[in-house]
């Protein structure tokens, strides 16, 4: 009976009959009956994958399932000619939406504008583009919401020099080149040479004519380089442990041994010796920093102690209408934005925005940014009743708590 199980899995799930005989012979008479089996379940049970059929494991958490995210790439099209591109391959715009709850409730075709990001639309979960004429052209980008809001919140203006520290795969980086239209100069960092090659075709795709890539490590340039003195802007997503990425986040429930705790404070020491180089710059006026992290030490953490280290420089508070902010771990942390499944239906990420002071400011905590709410100037007029159209209004900033701080003891 035992060795029956083995074979029947080697035909549906494995890499085919290793064996030989009598045995394999007898199996792959049943072969084409046990896969139309297995076709017959998956349909009974709604599913359309092998490992959608598993029972989870007792006391794992189940990964959620998050929207399909989709951002338009502005530099090969527009909003408006996107989403009738969609119409016209049978997707039902539903408009802009006006909650959280509207994207969690999509399904089949359906899709909507996301309520936050005016470059985006959201699709069900699973929904593939991967073969579709506006991926495959550059026309759009598969990028998970929360990836897209360290752009969005640099907002450089057109003709800005940035730098984009540690750059690919470079869906940031292209994110950047729509923003600058394509004009000025973005110097794009990293250190991983395959990466960068994957990052350069990405880029070609997308259109983006005004990178410059360094395969090199950004702790080693040189802050006072001519070439960067008008650098005013900087993005920076260092390395990090990755654990708000949903298919990740089982590891995050287990007990963290010491050999994890140990790799975060090394992490952490690594972000904070790559945030105090690129605040160096000495023509930087904004840089925002981000992780794919949920855990305070890559987070809060960092942030805290370069703002104590770097007092030219304060915590501003951005998009004042999103769900999910920083941890009330110092005062101020509030500005910082955080994301997650259950909270804002995203992977689980971490945004700071720091700018340099004005002449006559004392706190680097508490003050609000000048990047409004998104308007979604290019949002199509046409909705649905079911959808109700919500925004667009700039709101007004609440200031962060401004309390002093202690340096804490290094740990």
């Amino acid at each position: 009976m035992n060795l029956a199980k083995v074979l029947v899995y080697d035909i549906l799930f494995g890499k085919g009959l290793k064996c030989g005989g009598v045995w394999k012979v007898t199996a792959l008479k049943h072969q084409a009956r046990l896969k139309a089996e297995l076709a017959r379940l998956k349909v009974q049970k709604k599913v359309s994958r092998n490992e959608d059929l598993l029972s989870p494991a007792a006391g794992a958490v189940k990964a959620p399932v998050l929207p399909r995210y989709v951002r338009v790439n502005s530099l090969k099209t527009n909003m408006e000619d996107a989403i009738d591109f969609f119409k016209r391959q049978g997707y039902a715009y539903l408009g802009r939406a006006s909650s959280l709850q509207d994207l969690s409730r999509l399904s089949g075709k359906q899709f909507l504008m996301d309520l936050h990001l005016p470059d985006i639309l959201v699709f069900p979960p699973r929904t593939d583009f991967h073969t579709n004429y506006l991926y495959t052209a550059g026309h759009i980008i598969l990028q998970d919401k929360a990836s897209s809001l360290p752009a969005f919140l640099l907002d450089p203006p057109s003709g800005s020099h940035i730098i984009d520290a540690c750059a690919a795969p470079g869906n940031k980086t292209s994110h950047l080149a729509a923003l600058l239209k394509n004009k000025g100069k973005i110097f794009a960092f990293d250190l991983d040479t395959k990466r960068l090659a994957t990052m350069g075709t990405l880029l070609l795709r997308a259109g983006v004519t005004c990178h410059q890539l360094a395969n090199e490590d950004f702790l080693k340039v040189d802050p006072k380089d001519p070439k960067f003195k008008s650098v005013q802007h900087i993005l920076l997503d260092p390395s990090c442990s990755g654990s708000g990425i949903v298919d990740r986040m089982n590891d995050v429930t287990d007990d963290m041994g010491s050999s994890s705790m140990d790799r975060l404070q090394a992490l952490a020491t690594f972000q904070l010796k790559v945030l105090n180089h690129a605040l160096s710059f000495p023509a930087v006026e904004r840089l925002v920093y981000s992780t794919c992290s949920v855990h305070q030490v890559e987070n809060e953490d960092v942030v805290r102690e370069t703002l104590l280290e770097n007092s030219a420089f304060r915590l501003v508070k951005a998009l004042p209408s999103w769900p999910q902010r920083g941890m009330p771990v110092f005062p101020g942390a509030e500005c910082c934005l955080r994301a997650s499944p259950t909270e804002t239906l995203t992977n689980g990420f971490f945004v700071a925005m720091l700018e340099r002071k004005k002449r006559g400011e004392e706190h680097p905590f508490g003050v609000s940014s000048g990047i409004p709410e998104p308007a979604h100037r290019d949002q199509p007029v046409e909705t649905t009743e079911a959808q109700v159209v919500s925004g667009g209004k700039t709101r007004k900033k609440k200031k962060c708590q401004q309390t002093p701080l202690e340096k804490s003891p290094k740990k």
